[in-house]
């Protein structure tokens, strides 16, 4: 390893206590103490080999670069691993863009056959090429270029992550190792870390640091002792040095819940990749989303990590400051895929220079490298004797054949014959290595510790995780004790008479499904935390299927906590069998079941690559396993053709167990006697017999074990075969999900392709490939950049805005937790003015978009807003919203929408009613071209890239026209430098058309801060620091600063650093000054008082401006329902996926139930059979209402975050379209399943057409509009899903199938309140009703009537009563009875179904499908659009329509 004083004097150096100097303060006195004290010891006593100590002062960035860079068994020496690549190509499969697939497209057979030929030969384009280089350990390499030059594809090939790649070729070694040897065996010591920060969220900051130390910690001499001293100094350590101790407890957090900030969960990732001991580490695009200072921050952090571990660093960064490049030793600069430069980061801006370009003034040197490789955003040095390269090709031909590129060259040289192809080398490597494995582990394994001690490891942290997310585990548990309650006391006490055999089986069936009903949540969650364990698979943390095995193991005493509660409520409520042994063997099947049927949902999630195909393949197994237990279809009944699907089903064998244990000691006294009543006092019984499957003659009672053979065949002496064979299933299951964890690890790769509407003629569909990446964004724009200015948007008779937007004083105050207020904003002032670009700026928590939010009126009823804001010193319009343009930081658009279709939509609903429509068409037209968008006006904004779905935010703005100001929230974030710069320029061209216009920025270049006219600065707390104009080179500002005692502002430094420098921007630093104070004692704080005073005066004597729409609304509601309508058909055609797989679930459900009860008789057993069949057509309700909840909350997230705030339409006629446009699809989708399902299972044709009405018409409607509602007071999709899922459990069983109505007892209310009741008697009463029954010969009970009377004789008076018939009416003995001639019989007495109420039911459908209706309006309006108290809202929406009418 190079120390430290073989670093080059000019290396960047980061000092190592820069982030927590106390800490590290404490850290080195505490070392120096320990030092001393081992000092005193026996230097050579065995084991103790911790760490290297002398007397004296101890050296913190010695030690720490000890601990972290080497192993602590005796053999073991310190590795380091650089990079070293020669003529590097790199080539992908796929095209840049292509046209939006539709329905219409999936369905046509031509366009399968283009899809199997592109299966087939896929395009194949290259990324990169002709690439060299190297970067030794201890350095650091910056590469810079355009989204869609190549920049991720670097990184990964350099971290060894080639998979997703069609072929790498060249040369690239690492030292004297081969990537495949790096692969196979320390694939560890390479990290690949996303631009996004992943990590588990209910993990804390030190509990993730921690693991990553536990997996990659090397053998210690001293044992387990000494291997948690070494993980926890290293947690320690590692917390200190970035300045984390403060936040060691707190949860990493993410998008749902609150945790670390983005600068500190930077810090996490680092120290996370440090402490598993990486020795190179490529950082994609990492400071995206910061701020300038704290980017600054995360890269020092880089480096001292760097410097710490003499690490090999590569990092990709756009709009990077020159601070932050300052820290790097060596650049790239990429350009279309072609090495432009690289080589020493310090010569980088001489080399472009001398090849005869110019960097703007105050350029940083990675803006100026990358606006090079840009056609538009170059500037020529005046007078060269030869003109410079320009395209990418001579760009690298001129680095090859510079000065520095044979510098480069001599480099790799250097590098070749010192490091590569050095076997000894190769060998101290593998010996160093393997001298770190753990004692268990395999020498060859990329892993460092042994698999026992990787379970041990993710077990605890799979505990950790749950404990982060109890609230989690408390819901899943108040879930099953409600469901336990609910079914127990429909079920309560059951008698034990024959009479309760059916509920018996009912209530044990739905046992067994609601244990595995709760377990298909394991797919989404298991998706969730997929990109976590393939990141840390990558980094030979641990085996993936370990994980896997973790959460087994931890799941099983969870599993047994949670369903003994279930359990013991639910069986002692129904009062099945009381003997300890029928209870916990009911206890253990169903935890059985709930473990084997959680390892088969997760194997189906580690099986599939998208979590969409798993979903759907697991609806399908609950339907197969639930119709295929034997309770909904007994065994003997089934087709042969499907019976098999019993044998590989573990729900048959544990309901086979279940029912079999509950009736083994039961004897039910017979509650059906035939014959009985008035006629037969005094019979004996041996002329009786009970109906029940199962009775003997001559017995009052029906053994249970008969019953269940009969009926089922099932048998007792079978139960704990079956537990074995459950086991099987488990443990198969298991090892399943182990195998498909550990080998399909990887998720579904998406390749970001630009889509075209189909039509289009797209210049950027012509030259497909030219502007290819495969994981950045799409394409590059092909609009002007630095060029000239785009055209002013100019419509007749129009002109600039004159009116001057001000606030005075400020002031917005919101409740925290504990009944206290935080104030966001304290005593901010300022105007902006016409044709003027004003900047808002301030480091993260200033207050910037907060203050954009109250001036634009969209903080809603949160907090308290104090102060003044006016137009030309008078009150703001009625309408000020309509009138201002507000582009949020997130480009929140409808994904399916073209470029094109959403501008016009904006202008069809925001513009005044009276402009006529070909104007507004046209108007996009300017606006398209003004925003640099012709050639991407057809295309899918949801495929856009960074660029230009900022570009479309804009646009969508513009084409509303705002009149008096457009507000736009971080444009530039995300985007690199030049993308950035066309932005600016962009609104910079919008202010010269006389657009007001307020932006907050953060990280800006000095070139792109130079574009703003004036500039707001706020500090931490929401104060004012500065409020004025920036002056030509910000020479006003600077002075400003340096006037009041700032230090000197360098010729070369960015002034928009240099004052967030001095105001004391970011975690670490620490400014003496206040320059708020300073700030309201200046003279610029009295001018700009007095400014505003002149201006109010002046715009007092002018009218006031006048409010363009007296309504909420400019459109018409009718209009608005119109638009919104078309808008939504688009949405569902181009999102082929959800109708198809909507298709193809009513098709398969229709199918699967169809055949399962294929071709019913009119037997008991049959009529039964057409009941169940009904039953389960219901449940496919389920799976399709949560499906559509999906696009209704996506569009109710974009209205209420872009569309609502902006007064486009109302929430109503959004609601409307979305019933108007989901429920016939839904009706479609029910007509396939129809079609595939009433023939099939035998119903009569003569009565199909009213259950076609109720099968394709009212159900899908109803399932469409209760799912709605549900979604309407849900905040998430996975919210929604729970509801919808609990509420369908909840009225489901009241609907007279599961339990006999005759049984429900005080839950006979719910019968008649559940929706399926209606629509099941319905269904059921005129399909099934007014037939024959035909009993097959096991059907029918065989009575012995006294002596001397024949069968007809003996049972007339008993079948004039309650009906059936006899076989042979003639005989004298033997009696063969069937209790049920008419099928109305049947459903009248055993579920409560009449064939006259079908018309009755059929409209008491409807009026539940209005009621849901009438629920999702209101719901919506009570839990997404109210604000305040309910009776509060109505009385001001009753006073403003009051307000709002017309005065004769």
């Amino acid at each position: 390893m190079a120390s430290e004083s073989e670093r080059s004097p000019s290396r960047p150096h980061v000092q190592i206590d820069h982030f927590d100097p106390s800490g590290v303060h404490e850290l080195h006195r505490t070392l120096t103490r320990l030092s001393h004290e081992a000092s005193t010891h026996d230097k050579h006593a065995e084991g103790d080999q911790n760490v290297d100590v002398e007397e004296g002062p101890f050296d913190v960035e010695q030690f720490l670069r000890t601990v972290f860079s080497k192993g602590e068994g005796s053999d073991s020496k310190p590795r380091e691993l650089g990079v070293m690549f020669t003529d590097l190509q790199v080539t992908g499969l796929g095209a840049t863009a292509t046209y939006q697939p539709t329905v219409g497209s999936i369905l046509n057979p031509l366009r399968r056959i283009e899809a199997i030929q592109k299966g087939r030969h896929p395009p194949i384009r290259t990324i990169l090429t002709g690439f060299e280089g190297v970067v030794r350990p201890g350095e650091m390499l910056l590469v810079l270029g355009h989204p869609g030059a190549g920049c991720t594809t670097f990184l990964k090939t350099l971290s060894n992550h080639h998979s997703s790649y069609h072929s790498i070729t060249g040369s690239l070694h690492y030292d004297s190792l081969s990537p495949s040897l790096i692969q196979s065996h320390y694939r560890g010591d390479l990290s690949y870390i996303p631009e996004d920060d992943i990590h588990f969220p209910s993990l804390t900051v030190e509990q993730t640091i921690k693991f990553a130390c536990q997996t990659r910690a090397p053998r210690m001499g001293g044992g387990k002792k000494a291997r948690e001293e070494y993980v926890s100094g290293v947690t320690e350590a590692l917390l200190t040095i970035f300045g984390l101790r403060h936040a060691r407890a707190t949860l990493i957090g993410d998008a749902m819940m609150k945790g670390v900030s983005g600068g500190e969960k930077k810090r996490v990732s680092i120290a996370e990749a440090l402490a598993t001991r990486s020795l190179l580490n490529a950082w994609d695009n990492s400071t995206r989303g910061l701020d300038s200072s704290t980017a600054l921050e995360f890269v020092r952090a880089l480096r001292i990590a760097t410097d710490i571990s003499n690490l090999t660093t590569i990092l990709s960064a756009y709009q990077a400051g020159e601070s932050l490049y300052a820290l790097f030793d060596k650049v790239c600069a990429i350009y279309e895929g072609k090495l432009a430069y690289f080589g020493p980061a310090d010569r980088a801006r001489e080399y472009f220079v001398g090849m005869g370009y110019e960097p703007a003034y105050r350029q940083t040197t990675a803006d100026f490298l990358v606006a090079v490789t840009d056609p538009q955003g170059r500037t020529i040095r005046p007078s060269l004797p030869h003109p410079p390269p320009r395209t990418s090709t001579e760009f690298a031909k001129h680095f090859t054949s510079s000065p520095l590129g044979a510098l480069n060259r001599s480099d790799i040289s250097s590098y070749q014959s010192e490091f590569v192809g050095k076997e000894q080398r190769v060998e101290a490597f593998k010996t160093s290595a393997q001298a770190e494995r753990g004692e268990m582990a395999r020498k060859k394994s990329p892993y460092v510790i042994s698999v026992w001690m990787q379970v041990g490891a993710v077990m605890r942290r799979r505990v950790q995780i749950l404990k982060g997310s109890r609230q989690v585990q408390v819901v899943k548990t108040m879930v099953s004790i409600i469901q336990a309650v609910i079914m127990g006391t429909l079920f309560f006490q059951v008698q034990d008479n024959t009479a309760a055999y059916f509920s018996r089986g009912g209530v044990l069936f739905f046992s067994l499904l609601f244990s595995a009903l709760t377990t298909m949540a394991e797919i989404p969650a298991l998706f969730a935390q997929r990109p976590i364990v393939t990141r840390h698979q990558k980094s030979a943390m641990y085996h993936p299927f370990i994980e896997a095995l973790a959460m087994t193991l931890v799941d099983v005493p969870i599993t047994f906590l949670t369903l003994i509660v279930f359990a013991v409520v639910l069986y002692f409520l129904v009062g099945l069998r009381k003997t300890a042994a029928q209870f916990f063997t009911f206890y253990l099947f169903i935890v059985g079941m709930a473990l084997t049927m959680k390892s088969w949902f997760r194997t189906l999630a580690a099986a599939f690559r998208d979590p969409a195909p798993a979903m759907a393949v697991g609806g399908l197994n609950i339907l197969a396993f639930a119709l295929y237990a034997g309770y909904i279809i007994p065994k003997p009944t089934m087709i042969g053709a499907l019976r098999w699907i019993t044998w590989i089903n573990p729900f048959r064998y544990a309901y086979e167990a279940l029912i079999t244990n509950e009736f083994h000691t039961l004897n039910g006294t017979c509650s059906q006697l035939v014959p009985q009543g008035p006629a037969y006092q005094g019979v004996s019984l041996a002329n009786q017999v009970c109906t029940v499957v199962g009775s003997v003659p001559g017995q009052r009672t029906v053994n249970g074990d008969r019953y269940v053979e009969l009926s089922f065949g099932y048998y007792f002496s079978d139960v704990w075969r079956n537990f074995g064979i459950l086991l099987v299933f488990g443990i198969g299951m298991t090892f399943l999900l182990l195998a498909f964890t550990e080998f399909k690890s990887g998720l579904a790769v998406h390749t970001n392709v630009t889509l075209f509407k189909r039509g289009a003629k797209s210049k950027v569909l012509l030259k497909d490939g030219d502007e290819e990446k495969v994981e950045e964004s799409g394409s590059s724009s092909d609009s002007s950049r630095r060029g000239p200015l785009p055209p002013r948007l100019k419509t007749e008779g129009e002109q600039g805005s004159v009116d001057t937007f001000s606030w005075q004083h400020v002031d917005y105050v919101v409740p925290v937790s504990g009944g206290e207020v935080r104030k966001l904003l304290d005593d901010v002032t300022g105007y902006v003015a016409p044709g003027k670009l004003t900047a808002l700026m301030g480091e993260s928590g200033a207050g910037k978009t907060t203050l954009l939010n109250v001036l634009a009126q969209r903080t809603g009823n949160v907090g308290v807003v104090r102060g003044d804001q006016f137009v030309n010193g008078q009150p703001l319009p009625v309408d000020f919203q309509a009138q201002t343009g507000y582009c949020q930081q997130m480009d929140t658009h409808v994904a399916t929408a073209t470029v094109r279709e959403a501008l016009l939509f904006s202008a069809k609903l925001r513009q005044p009613p009276a402009v006529p429509l070909a104007e507004k068409e046209a108007y996009v037209e300017q606006c398209l071209e003004m925003c640099g968008l012709e050639d991407f006006a057809d295309a899918i904004v949801g495929t856009l890239n960074v660029e230009n779905r900022k570009r479309t935010t804009i646009g969508v703005e513009l084409a509303a026209k705002p009149k008096l100001l457009l507000f736009l929230d971080e444009p530039t974030s995300g985007l690199d430098s030049q993308s950035a710069w066309a932005i600016m320029n962009f609104l910079q061209s919008l202010a010269m058309s006389g657009q007001a216009i307020l932006c907050t920025i953060h990280q800006p270049s000095a070139e792109l801060f130079h574009v703003f006219d004036r500039l707001l600065l706020l500090r931490k707390g929401g104060q004012t620091v500065y409020f004025g104009d920036i002056g030509h080179n910000s020479a006003k500002l600077i002075n400003y600063f340096e006037s009041n005692g700032s230090r000197h502002c360098s010729e070369n430094e960015n002034p928009a650093e240099f004052i967030l420098d001095v105001i004391g921007a970011g975690a670490t630093a620490n400014v003496k000054t206040d320059w708020h104070q300073i700030w309201q004692k200046s003279k610029e704080s009295q001018d700009l008082a007095q400014e505003l005073e002149t201006m109010h005066d002046e715009g007092r004597r002018r009218p006031p401006v006048k409010a363009t729409f007296h309504s909420e609304f400019s459109t018409s509601w009718f209009y608005q329902v119109i638009q919104l309508v078309r808008r939504d058909l688009h949405a569902h055609w181009r999102n082929p996926t959800y109708l198809m797989a909507k298709f193809m679930l009513n098709i398969a459900a229709g199918l699967f139930i169809g055949f399962t009860f294929f071709k019913s008789k009119d037997t008991l057993q049959g009529t039964q059979n057409k009941l169940f069949a009904a039953f389960m057509a219901t449940i496919i309700g389920v799976p399709l209402a949560n499906q559509l909840q999906v696009p209704f909350l996506q569009m109710r997230a974009v209205y209420e975050i872009r569309e609502r705030p902006s007064r486009m339409y109302s929430w109503t006629a959004l609601l409307t379209s979305q019933l108007l446009v989901s429920i016939p699809f839904s009706i479609l989708g029910s007509n396939l399943f129809f079609f595939c399902w009433y023939w099939t299972v035998g119903f009569p044709t003569a009565r199909a057409g009213f259950t076609y009405l109720m099968i394709t018409i009212i159900f899908p409607s109803y399932y469409t509009t209760i799912g709605q509602a549900v979604a309407s007071i849900a905040a998430s999709q996975e919210i929604a899903a729970v509801l919808f899922v609990f509420l369908f459990s909840f009225v489901l069983p009241f609907c007279g199938v599961l339990q006999p109505f005759r049984e429900m007892r005080w839950w006979k209310w719910m019968y008649h309140v559940s929706p399926y009741t209606y629509h099941l008697e319905a269904i059921i009463g005129q399909a099934v009703g007014k037939t024959e029954v035909n009993c097959r010969s096991v059907e029918y009970v065989t009575v012995s009537p006294p002596s001397g009377l024949s069968c007809a004789k003996y049972m007339q008076p008993y079948i004039s009563m309650a009906g059936g018939y006899l076989a042979n009416p003639d005989t004298t003995s033997n009696c063969q009875f069937c209790s049920t001639r008419t099928s109305d019989q049947f459903l009248a007495a055993s579920f409560n179904i009449y064939y006259h109420h079908h018309w009755r039911n059929a409209g008491v459908m409807f009026v539940y499908i209005a009621f849901n209706i009438a629920a999702i309006f209101f719901l919506t309006y009570v839990f997404r659009i109210r604000t305040g108290s309910l009776v509060g809202s109505l009385r001001s929406r009753i006073g403003r329509s009051q307000r709002e009418k017309p005065t004769v």
